[in-house]
């Protein structure tokens, strides 16, 4: 098995665990835009002391980049705090699996954006697969009050909220395959590494002083929830080096295809710790987005 896949598959199991803490610190503890700094911020101190000691074990000091790290830096971080926000929120509105599901329309999201900013082609058979998906979202946005309105649903915060966050997660990871890619080293993972600490930085920064401009609150009760908010910092680390590294090896969509088991990891956390059932619709809707999914990574 390549190891970019192995990598995928490792960040799906690794998101999945950071998701489900942040859903419980949401319950409860944190508002959405609190249980998003935490993962940004206790995930720092990891990445910047891990990135440290793989430069003094390699023996080499910190590459140079390209100019353009930077434009890819902030457009990937200020997106990935966007996709964080939207997915805890979702929480609040859905499950735990239909939340990580219409969270995961990020892949058929990135294939588009492919065929519109880079031209790459989409085949009969892989617009027919992103169809799929889509109707696997439709499926599942049906929420209470809103059945037999027909195309009405489809203006639902769960919708937007699903939908949003994966095509925020889609230029995440657009711009961090050019930020790594514009690391001057050919060691995936030191520039992996660098580019996540650089990134984390900088979204911790900057939501820390949005929250505490806007909600101050929240980033004491970040700093009080730390015995439950650090767990989500060192499986976000994890999960975030795992994709920074896949993205060094292969393309974006390809990446995020493979990453879709994580809607199978999230059915056994829905079921098994979160105590929630699945509908037999909301299971169709979950499996037509699995086969839809397949099927992109089939033809890419």
């Amino acid at each position: 098995m390549e190891p970019w896949i192995i990598l995928s598959i490792a960040a799906a199991a690794f998101q999945t665990l950071r998701f489900m803490l942040q859903k419980h610190l949401s319950m409860g503890a944190l508002s959405a835009g609190g249980a998003t700094l935490a993962r940004f911020v206790y995930s720092m101190p990891f990445i910047m002391v891990l990135t440290l000691v793989y430069l003094a074990v390699k023996g080499v000091a910190v590459p140079g980049h390209a100019p353009i790290f930077w434009v890819y830096a902030v457009i990937g971080g200020l997106s990935q705090i966007l996709a964080t926000w939207c997915v805890v929120a979702l929480f609040a509105e859905r499950n735990f699996a239909v939340g990580i599901t219409l969270k995961k329309t990020e892949v058929v999201q990135t294939a588009l954006v492919g065929l519109l900013i880079l031209g790459d082609r989409i085949s009969a058979v892989g617009m027919g697969a992103i169809l799929l998906g889509f109707l696997g979202v439709l499926v599942l946005s049906e929420t209470p009050g809103l059945e037999g309105r027909g195309w009405r649903h489809l203006r639902g915060r769960t919708v937007r909220l699903g939908l949003g966050s994966g095509a925020f997660f889609a230029l995440s990871a657009v711009g961090y395959r050019g930020a790594t890619l514009a690391i001057e080293s050919a060691d995936p993972l030191l520039r992996a590494g660098l580019s996540l600490a650089i990134v984390t930085v900088m979204q911790t920064l900057a939501l820390s002083l949005w929250l505490m401009w806007h909600d101050p609150g929240q980033v004491g009760r970040v700093i009080a929830a730390r015995r439950t908010a650090v767990w989500i910092g060192l499986t976000g680390m994890a999960g975030s080096l795992c994709w920074f590294t896949a993205f060094t090896l292969e393309n974006a969509a390809m990446v995020f295809a493979v990453g879709q088991v994580e809607v199978i990891f999230s059915l056994f956390a829905s079921v098994l710790f979160f105590g929630e059932r699945i509908s037999v619709r909301e299971g169709w809707g979950i499996a037509l987005i699995i086969v839809s999914v397949m099927g992109v990574m089939a033809v890419r």
